[in-house]
């Protein structure tokens, strides 16, 4: 699928008209492998999408908070964007365009740069280079070797040497999560199995539908907008479907 922020897919509904309720959705592998990202997101790239207004509980408040604060009260080595835009482990290029955090950037498999006091002063690196070092400076302009106070900026560059065993990278799915091999029945709540006739039949007989004129299928699009109001569906009701495509949120 292409990267973009316009990609959509189309699913089929089977509603039942006289309740106004989704009975499941006919979906093809892009809806599933969207629908199974999902589970990837960290929960602050969740609160960002769903916006502050639009959470229910006090996450969104907690998500402002850290945007309002100051960077003086963050830890030298810390910055606010981890909080405010963290990276999923794991992710699907299949479905770039839905959520723009699902976009391959390429700076994610960069190195990040480390920096130490020209003068050695201490053992300490920082990721900014315009820090000030907080150690006692060597000098010896005429051979003399005297400590003071040093404000030099940590500068020079040092090198990370990695230990493949321990690094942990963020995996990119470049074919998705499912086999593009079948079709997949989601209900109402998301629950998720192969498409088969006798299934669908059994479906009906739980739903304990007496009218098959009462049945309707719908055709509906998803794309970025769809997709994160049946984030924000999944996270309130049951009646994800429902909500998404029949019933307007409030």
């Amino acid at each position: 699928m292409a990267s973009s922020t316009t990609t959509k897919v189309s699913l089929k509904l089977l509603i039942d008209t006289k309740n106004e309720k989704v009975l499941f959705a006919e979906a093809s592998k892009s809806v599933i492998d969207f629908l199974f990202n999902l589970l990837c997101l960290p929960i602050g790239t969740v609160v960002k999408l769903l916006s502050a207004n639009n959470m229910v509980g006090s996450l969104g408040n907690l998500y402002e908070s850290v945007e309002n604060l100051n960077q003086n009260y963050m830890q030298p080595n810390q910055t606010k964007d981890v909080l405010l835009n963290p990276k999923a482990q794991s992710s699907s290029t299949e479905i770039s365009g839905f959520l723009t955090q699902n976009d391959v950037n390429e700076d994610d498999d960069e190195e990040t740069k480390l920096y130490m006091c020209p003068n050695k002063c201490k053992f300490e690196v920082t990721n900014d280079n315009t820090t000030r070092c907080t150690g006692s400076g060597v000098h010896s302009p005429f051979g003399y070797a005297g400590h003071c106070s040093c404000s030099n900026t940590m500068s020079s560059e040092v090198r990370y040497i990695e230990n493949k065993k321990v690094a942990k990278k963020r995996a990119f799915i470049p074919n998705g999560f499912v086999k593009d091999v079948v079709t997949f029945m989601v209900m109402d709540d998301l629950v998720i199995q192969p498409m088969s006739t006798v299934s669908s039949i059994t479906l009906l007989n739980k739903f304990n539908i007496k009218e098959i004129g009462t049945l309707q299928e719908k055709n509906v699009e998803m794309g970025m907008d769809e997709g994160i109001k049946l984030l924000k569906a999944s996270l309130q009701s049951k009646m994800v479907l429902t909500s998404v495509f029949i019933k307007k949120q409030k």
